[in-house]
């Protein structure tokens, strides 16, 4: 059984918005060691980090996105979402919900995967 499953991705054109969704399994997110996340890999490209987000609220977002999107968590539905606005072509990517040990960082869980298409 997955771990994490994420949703909401899609086709939209240059400055609209989408927000993904991930569901998150109860143990992975109530663990208080745990680092919650939205990375992304666009065709052909390496898979980078967007944003963090720990059980304390604490985030962190990649330079590129600062300002346009943000993480936040719903702790009563097991829940993480990323709001993406402002969208552009270079946003276009495979978004996936991922979830590591904030110690043991190589350990991690990933979700399949949601595709983000921003094109005119």
């Amino acid at each position: 059984q997955a771990e994490l499953v994420e949703s909401g991705g899609g086709l939209v054109q240059p400055g609209g918005s989408l927000r993904l969704s991930c569901a998150v399994s109860k143990i992975l997110f109530s663990s208080s060691r745990v680092v919650l996340g939205w990375y992304r890999q666009p065709l052909g490209k390496q898979r980078d980090m967007v944003a963090t987000i720990t059980k304390d609220d604490t985030t962190n977002f990649a330079d590129t996105v600062k300002g346009r999107f943000t993480i936040s968590r719903d702790n009563e539905k097991n829940m993480v979402f990323l709001q993406m606005n402002n969208l552009a072509p270079e946003d276009t990517a495979v978004y996936y919900c991922n979830a590591r040990d904030i110690i043991y960082t190589s350990s991690e869980s990933w979700g399949q995967g949601t595709q983000v298409t921003v094109s005119s």
